[in-house]
């Protein structure tokens, strides 16, 4: 008795299998068994659209494709039963198989306890998250919090609320079904997900709004319908995309893995089998709480006792003076030639846990961060290109040419304008070589991005926007066709609304931004919708906007700031929406069988009521708050997300990208990065397509380019050793101890993180906020002694009333 009807969780009664032949879920024990359960015809067809699909897939192992290939060329009616029953009983990726079961258990998802749950979740979340935004350090509460926290809340829940039966209005409902199932745990999750993080847009009310910044407040009606337009423009374009981008077997979403796995281990306490698993036999669940255990224990010694654990750049240690060791060894400004860290938090920062990552991925990450960032970086700053000589390698910190800090009021005038006099007699904008390769490897990344789903995806395109739902034959979208679909009305419905409040945003306030300036927003999101997210799905690699979006804006709209900020809003957070909460959501509940209308509704109602939560948290932050957003701010609410939001569009809407990028300025190299990034996936695609090169299928030029837009404020030490613990984790392990690693592979990766979120959470609370001093000794104060960690290891000084730089700018 579900709520609020029991037609979102109902079957389909009328949905058409894929193949309409009697085929069966169950394996037959014999080849004549398959035979006969398999229509020869349809396994043709379906071995035909198999090969549409994955014939580029960099996950998809050899042996299958070549088995693919010879059934289709040979034609021999054995083989091709066979090799249909390969990838129709359960998925072709073993991934996907470790984490995802090839059934569906029926249970209950849509009930009043779930939607009261994750109500309540979403408004303390999202609101303590916002809170806690504004403070510096900041700290956030994840989903994977509320993963832990709800379950035992709901087996509560099922033991002590009444099971009494209430009809409303004709609808039978109650508080309780009975025990507290899998399938409402994943819905409390996909509400917490889409509202948990503070919304984007709040970044740039903030700079708006603060007293230290614009001091421009619009409104309460303004940042409502800002911040709604924004988060739900993404969340709508992602039910539009689904026939690309959820449906098809070959996009994994592995982010999602550790989260199915922690379900399956929450909610199934039996042990494993010893005889497939390498003699272990300990539940998930228990193996899950030990190892969370042993996390949340272990990293009180790098958090607290002996935080030089978590750079462990020992070279720096025995020579912290010596500027070019610890330029190449040190890990808060070097290269990290040697990337030794003991904290869990340096290697799963950026690119999340590397547990869940292809070795693909690992692999052109290394490629891209020695290439693209460390030779790179090391040949720009020891020829003293750009003036890298005297800036550290790896800060995203800006400079003068005094080797301090870029001031933006320096170069300020009245109403926040550019004051070109002011300008030429103080400095020029320096860049450190990481954070100019940055912006360079960004514009590649996402021209990289283009052409490769164009040369590798773009047959599959369009093959899968002619097929929608009705595509190759894979288990998990067989066993979700049972369930009413949630028409893709509902998802223009829910788009042309959000893009009305869009433009109430820019048309109806001072927002410095023309309506067809927020429409080009968009279609700059809109035209990066299925690259970026076919790559996330096959490599857990993300690209964004970020960059790129106000280099645009700075462009169009010269001078005008906040009309920047908001472009870089509407295009990043429409985008990265539509990645991480809209399209990677909708793949866990269609890996976890939620019917999909029930995942609209859970969505929607939680993003809406989310914005009011950290809409009104906010206001009543900066109201009530005494000098809030100010550096001296007595309990440390300096609003850095605002701040650093704020500096930005003083760069990139009054200094402008004219300037720094533009014909004759300093890194107006960097432009040719936009013609290298569409260039290399061609080299790829000849060594694959043409020369028959082998490894070929494995490489990926957004990859190599896109992973390192964290770098800066990254350092390389994070993607080193996120490739290194990948690769042991999912090649060595893999190859050497298969059944461990399809048992505990992903229940590791949740474990972890789960261990390190409740120990950060602790530790934030009881000493850093409180402000408790750590034990004072080496391990914790002269491990930090060094020109690395003090961000002074340049290779050429200023002298005192000196500059260095060009002469005229």
């Amino acid at each position: 008795m579900g709520f609020p009807s029991k037609k979102a969780d109902a079957p389909a009664e009328a949905a058409s299998e894929i193949n309409p032949g009697p085929v069966e879920y169950a394996t037959p024990n014999s080849f004549d068994e398959k035979s006969s359960s398999v229509d020869v015809a349809t396994a043709i067809e379906d071995l035909d659209k198999i090969r549409h699909a994955h014939q580029w897939d960099p996950n998809l192992p050899k042996d299958k494709l070549d088995a693919l290939k010879s059934a289709i060329e040979h034609g021999d009616i054995k083989e091709i039963t066979e090799t249909d029953h390969l990838f129709t009983d359960d998925s072709p990726y073993e991934e996907v198989r470790a984490a995802v079961r090839n059934t569906d258990g029926g249970e209950v998802a849509c009930t009043v306890r779930a939607w009261i749950l994750g109500m309540i979740f979403v408004t303390l979340g999202s609101g303590a998250n916002m809170l806690l935004s504004m403070r510096s350090p900041a700290i956030n509460f994840p989903a994977l919090v509320v993963v832990l926290l709800v379950y035992p809340i709901g087996s509560l829940w099922a033991k002590v609320m009444p099971t009494r039966v209430f009809r409303t209005f004709g609808l039978e409902w109650t508080l309780n079904t009975g025990p507290f199932t899998i399938k409402e745990h994943v819905v409390v999750t996909l509400m917490s997900n889409v509202s948990l993080s503070y919304a984007y847009s709040t970044d740039a009310l903030l700079a708006m709004q603060g007293k230290p910044f614009y001091n421009i407040n619009l409104g309460w009606g303004f940042a409502l319908i800002f911040t709604l337009s924004s988060q739900l423009i993404g969340i709508s374009l992602s039910g539009m995309f689904r026939r690309f981008l959820i449906y098809p077997s070959s996009m994994l979403w592995p982010t999602q893995f550790a989260y199915t796995s922690l379900f399956y281990a929450l909610h199934d306490k039996s042990k494993s089998d010893g005889a497939t698993s390498n003699g272990w036999v300990i539940s998930r669940y228990r193996y899950f709480f030990m190892v969370m255990g042993g996390m949340f224990c272990y990293y009180w010694i790098p958090g607290v006792l002996w935080q030089g654990l978590s750079v462990f750049a020992f070279i720096t240690w025995i020579r912290p003076d010596n500027v070019v060791l610890n330029q190449l060894f040190g890990g808060y400004t070097g290269l990290s030639l040697i990337p030794i860290t003991f904290d869990w938090t340096y290697v799963s920062a950026y690119l999340l846990n590397p547990l869940v990552s292809p070795t693909h991925a690992h692999v052109n990450t290394l490629l891209g961060l020695i290439i693209f960032v460390i030779l790179t970086s090391i040949g720009m700053t020891y020829t003293g290109a750009l003036y890298s000589d005297y800036l550290p390698i790896v800060t995203s910190q800006t400079y003068d040419n005094t080797q301090k800090a870029f001031n933006v009021t320096k170069i300020l005038g009245d109403n926040f304008t550019l004051d070109i006099e002011k300008y030429r007699n103080y400095s020029p904008l320096f860049l450190s070589p990481t954070l100019a390769l940055n912006y360079g490897l960004s514009f590649a990344a996402l021209t990289a991005a283009l052409v490769h789903i164009c040369l590798f995806h773009g047959k599959e395109i369009w093959y899968r926007f002619k097929t929608a739902r009705n595509q190759e034959p894979d288990i998990h979208l067989k066993l979700m066709k049972k369930y009413v679909e949630a028409p893709e009305w509902w998802y223009f419905t829910l788009l042309a609304i959000s893009v009305a409040f869009g433009l109430a945003t820019v048309l109806g306030y001072d927002s410095q931004l023309p309506w067809w300036g927020f429409f080009i927003s968009l279609i700059l999101a809109l035209v990066f919708v299925i690259p970026t997210c076919m790559i996330l799905a096959i490599s857990n690699i993300q690209l964004s906007l970020n960059v790129i979006s106000p280099f645009i804006a700075g462009f169009i709209f010269p001078g005008r700031p906040i009309g920047v900020m908001i472009f870089k809003v509407f295009s990043t957070i429409t985008l990265g929406q539509a990645q991480t909460y809209g399209i990677a959501d909708l793949k866990m509940a269609h890996y976890m069988k939620i019917p999909p209308r029930v995942t609209f509704w859970c969505q929607v109602v939680a993003s809406i009521w989310g914005v009011f939560v950290q809409i009104a948290v906010m206001n009543w932050t900066l109201g009530a708050i005494p000098n809030v957003c100010a550096n001296n701010q007595v309990s440390h609410f300096t609003c850095p997300n605002g701040r650093a939001f704020f500096s930005a569009s003083i760069v990139w809407g009054v200094l402008g990208p004219q300037r720094m990028f533009g014909p004759g300025s300093m890194y107006a190299n960097f432009n040719w990065f936009w013609l290298i990034g569409a260039g290399f996936p061609v080299i790829i695609w000849v060594l694959g397509r043409k020369l028959k090169i082998g490894f070929a299928r494995h490489l990926n030029a957004p990859i190599m380019f896109g992973a390192m837009s964290w770098l800066p404020p990254a350092t390389p030490i994070s993607f080193s050793s996120w490739a290194i613990f990948g690769l042991i984790f999912n090649y060595w392990i893999r190859k050497k101890w298969n059944g461990w690693w399809c048992t505990y592979n992903y229940v590791t990766s949740a474990a972890l993180d789960a261990g390190l979120v409740l120990s950060t959470i602790i530790i934030f609370f009881a000493i850093t906020l409180p402000g408790v001093t750590i034990p004072q000794w080496w391990g914790n104060v002269d491990v930090f002694n060094t020109a690395d960690a003090s961000y002074t290891a340049w290779l050429k000084t200023v002298p005192d009333g000196e500059t260095f730089g060009p002469a005229s700018w």
